[in-house]
């Protein structure tokens, strides 16, 4: 876990709904800290998990770097995905409610996390979130994660899936380098494909050093801007719907 953004201790967290007021021994006990915060938060994660199932809510967790277009990859899917799922959105992010606003302006119902000096969103944030909320039953919950390729992939939120997003813009050894986020997601959304024909990505070397990774890792090529691909996306979103509520 990183120092920079203090994962090893109790972050804070404030839950904004847009447009309402709102040495050894040293690394010793770091460690150990950092064992006691994970186990608390998978016990919240169980927690929430029971309730994603008692509910029969279907939560995708999305993490990605900052600028990948998550914020307008769900937009598009919003606008798109059609009135036959109902769905939410959790907004996660340092500060401000911008994203939040977006999303709200494209029609789902949303609370924007502002985790402050975290780098990640947790269980508990989750927990207090759905509490201001809250999904529909039989719905569909998305989890915008704070833009960070490590930190996320360690917490368990209680989603029924993370969802990785990268970019051609990024830069295709993305996998090798963080490989924890690859392993954990059973899907990998490649974004801004239309801007293929102006940069040097390699799409296949991408997909093999993720592959090596996650052989199980399933790939949508997409583009937020063009649209490219969203059939794709929506139809993934529609059967993982259909095949959560058949268990």
């Amino acid at each position: 876990m990183c120092d920079s953004c203090h994962c090893g201790e109790t972050a804070e967290a404030t839950i904004v709904i847009p447009g309402q007021p709102h040495g050894h021994q040293h690394q010793t006990r770091k460690i150990m800290v950092e064992h006691e915060l994970l186990a608390q938060n998978d016990h919240q994660g169980e927690a929430n998990r029971r309730f994603f199932a008692e509910q029969k809510i279907l939560a995708l967790n999305l993490v990605s770097s900052p600028g990948s277009g998550k914020t307008s990859i769900l937009e598009r899917t919003l606008k798109t995905l059609g009135p036959k799922i109902a769905t939410s959105v959790i907004e996660g992010d340092q500060q401000t409610t911008r994203d939040a606003e977006r999303i709200s302006a494209a029609g789902a119902p949303v609370v924007q996390v502002n985790t402050g000096a975290g780098c990640h969103l947790d269980a508990e944030m989750i927990r207090r979130a759905l509490a201001r909320l809250p999904p529909k039953p039989h719905s569909l919950l998305f989890i915008e994660n704070v833009g960070n390729l490590v930190c996320p992939a360690l917490f368990d939120l209680g989603e029924h899936a993370k969802v990785a997003i990268i970019s051609v813009t990024e830069g295709e050894d993305k996998p090798q380098k963080y490989p924890h986020l690859f392993r954990a997601a059973s899907l990998c959304l490649i974004n801004k494909i239309d801007l293929l024909p102006h940069l040097d990505f390699d799409l296949e070397l991408c997909k093999t050093l993720a592959r090596q990774v996650n052989p199980r890792l399933t790939f949508i090529e997409l583009s937020a801007k063009s649209g490219e691909g969203f059939p794709a996306w929506l139809q993934w979103l529609r059967d993982t719907f259909n095949a959560s509520h058949s268990h």
